[in-house]
């Protein structure tokens, strides 16, 4: 290579230097505010279930009860695309997929319900209760996964809120519910632990500092214990003072907020919206969840859609029909970014994975095309750029992870493996 030709300049080193040390307060807030995705498994889905339900065959009655629904309604992948309107190539992969979903992992994030699942008991018996779910936890290996389909991926409890009629109670649930867990081996993995019911920022950082005094009393790494905020009154979305309040309460977080779930019914109720008509699609909940979206945006904090209260039982007829607004629903979501949402019945579950895997699988061809033709430098019809890399390669690795494609079916169209995708989504 030829030597560097000099090229003429006005401004002098000084102005440069002068420049940087102006925006070095706003490079460190960058840095600390937005750090990207965590790069983390994200769950597809959240599953509520009473305290007082749970059990240790929770996940896998679930997951037995979603097969006998197919068996019953949707025996083989023809009747099953059909129900859903799905092409008969598209159809049996997820098909194939749901099935074999629902043997060996039915739950990826469970949630014991000490809110409105499960209201007011009296102390004795929420205490009990309390103690009964971390034992349980504990021994199923809670976050471990696997064990036949027994234990989730992902799971742990929704306290009752930090208003102050409710304060203490949910406060000493937490406690006994994590002192529990302690005392059984430690914290697992993938541990998860939801506040309902935020209106204010100072409720988001009284729950940060009580699992901080928390974490320093059991002498837990700081920053060891991070939780998910509810997004279901309205102000959570629009201060009295006209400001949006969600980034403020991921803020007051102090960086243990791992997520943000909309509360559909809640929400669509302060906002006064007929029993009726309260639905993941309404205005109200679209409005709701792009402000979450916006304010979530590259500071690693997760956004999950919330859910349908329209069971898939009764007659053949009746199950269809909601299986069909339940599978359109969570395309609807996954359209719109939104990757996780609740699901409140096990017949939900064959509608929420074949959604989600139709979702991965019939874009899995154009996305791979045309990562490989960015990574490769070789054209095509999209131009493509690194923000788009970094999208197609995220995408690629959410539907790895739920196992709607294989990592030898991604490698094949794009010569990636996981830590190359993983490098290009930023991970």
């Amino acid at each position: 290579m030829g030597q560097r030709q000099p090229v003429a300049t006005t401004l002098t080193g000084a102005v440069k230097e002068r420049i940087g040390a102006s925006l070095a307060d706003v490079d460190a807030h960058l840095a600390r505010r937005y750090p990207g995705d965590p790069g983390t498994r994200q769950p597809v889905h959240t599953v509520y279930v009473p305290a007082d339900v749970f059990a240790a065959d929770t996940v896998r009655f679930w997951g037995d009860q979603a097969l006998d629904a197919l068996d019953e309604h949707a025996p083989d992948a023809s009747s099953f695309g059909a129900v859903l309107g799905l092409p008969e190539e598209l159809a049996v992969p997820v098909y194939e997929r749901v099935r074999a979903k629902l043997l060996r992992e039915p739950v990826e994030d469970l949630r014991i319900d000490f809110e409105d699942g499960y209201g007011p008991r009296p102390d004795e018996e929420e205490d009990a209760a309390a103690v009964r779910a971390a034992g349980l936890v504990a021994a199923m290996g809670g976050g471990a996964g696997g064990a036949g389909g027994a234990a989730p991926p992902f799971v742990g409890m929704r306290m009752k809120c930090l208003e102050a009629a409710v304060r203490e109670r949910g406060i000493r649930t937490l406690d006994i519910f994590l002192t529990g867990l302690m005392d059984a081996g430690g914290l697992p993995a993938g541990l998860m632990l939801t506040l309902p019911k935020v209106s204010y920022a100072e409720q988001v950082a009284a729950m940060a500092e009580l699992v901080g005094e928390f974490e320093k009393a059991r002498g837990l790494e700081p920053g060891r214990i991070r939780f998910e905020i509810q997004i279901e009154t309205t102000q959570a979305v629009l201060g009295a003072d006209g400001r949006a309040t969600v980034a403020r309460m991921i803020d007051a977080g102090a960086g243990r907020v791992n997520s943000l779930h909309y509360g559909t019914f809640d929400y669509s109720a302060s906002c006064g919206v007929g029993a009726a008509y309260q639905a993941l699609d309404h205005p109200v909940a679209d409005h709701a969840k792009a402000v979450m979206q916006v304010a979530a945006a590259g500071t690693g904090v997760r956004v999950s859609d919330g859910s349908t209260n329209v069971l898939p039982v009764g007659s053949a007829s009746q199950v269809h029909a909601a299986w069909r607004l339940h599978f359109g629903l969570v395309r609807r979501s996954l359209a719109r970014a939104y990757y996780q949402g609740w699901d409140m019945h096990p017949g939900h579950l064959p509608t929420r994975y074949a959604a989600v895997y139709a979702f991965y699988r019939e874009g899995l061809g154009s996305a791979a095309a045309r990562l490989d033709a960015y990574v490769n430098r070789a054209g095509g019809d999209v131009l493509d750029e690194p923000a788009t890399a970094r999208a197609l390669s995220g995408y690629l690795l959410r539907g790895m992870d739920c196992g709607a494609v294989d990592e030898g079916e991604v490698a094949a169209l794009t010569g990636l493996g996981r830590e190359g995708l993983a490098g290009l989504a930023g991970r």
